[in-house]
């Protein structure tokens, strides 16, 4: 019996890589690897693997998840070293957890590699700190789904101090926009948009909650930061953008890079 291991390829530099996962991609047999994992990250394969893309482009699927679960149970059954490979960390937006229960019912050994997933490379990208103790303690990780309902997100949970980080906003940035207004956000609260984080491609965007709807769509993968540590100016924002009732602070006393 063989065995799977899921790894994380982070945000697409291939010397963001773990050593371990470098050390398994030089020697794994079979290797299933996602439509985010860049290039420079394949090439450290070993030219003896058989590759295998199952990634999703323009939202279609190469493979349906159970096909990629069926075929990872089959590579390990016949005795292969078999690495899943994901963009960013495997266990952030993964599907991970589908693999793994497939993995555990058949029988096969398997161990998770953690990767540097994209909220920490774009955070690199942009140079902020995600919480920082001035402006922000907790970090809130998320997807936007289009066309839901936006009561599906608890914005309950999101205060003065919450770094919020949205995976894939799409290229719709005006439905972004309306659903954090709507949410409770106020219009002048920073946030930045980072595209293919940690790449040659590398782009960066400064905006605001408000603005957001008019800003030109930045390439795939792209990423969205929201809080006041989007922020250039830290200091300028250390005062809460929200009373004790939850309003917005006026513009004036607001300086957003």
């Amino acid at each position: 019996m063989g065995k799977v291991y899921l790894i994380g390829a982070g945000p697409g530099d291939p010397e963001l890589l773990t050593l371990k996962a470098a050390r398994l991609l030089a020697r794994a047999d079979v290797v299933l690897h996602d439509a985010l994992v860049s290039r420079e990250v394949l090439e450290v394969i070993s030219n003896a693997a058989e590759v295998i893309d199952v990634g999703k482009r323009a939202g279609r699927k190469l493979l349906t998840q159970e096909e990629i679960n069926a075929l990872l149970v089959s590579y390990a059954q016949k005795g292969e070293i078999v690495v899943r490979l994901k963009g960013g960390d495997p266990s952030i937006f993964g599907r991970a957890g589908e693999e793994i229960e497939s993995l555990r019912k058949a029988g096969i050994e398997y161990e998770i590699v953690p990767g540097i997933t994209a909220a920490l490379g774009a955070a690199a990208a942009a140079g902020i700190s995600l919480t920082d103790r001035r402006v922000a303690s907790q970090i809130l990780l998320t997807t936007f789904s289009r066309g839901t309902d936006g009561s599906v997100m608890d914005w309950g949970c999101v205060t003065s101090t919450t770094t919020l980080v949205l995976y894939m906003p799409g290229a719709d940035y005006t439905e972004v926009s309306q659903r954090l207004l709507e949410g409770g956000l106020p219009v002048d609260l920073p946030c930045v948009i980072v595209s293919n984080a940690a790449s040659s491609q590398q782009q960066l965007r400064w905006s605001s909650v408000g603005r957001l709807a008019s800003e030109e769509k930045l390439p795939a993968p792209a990423l969205l930061i929201v809080g006041r540590v989007a922020s250039r100016e830290i200091e300028e924002l250390r005062s809460a953008f929200w009373d004790g009732e939850g309003k917005t602070l006026p513009p004036q006393h607001l300086s957003v890079s």
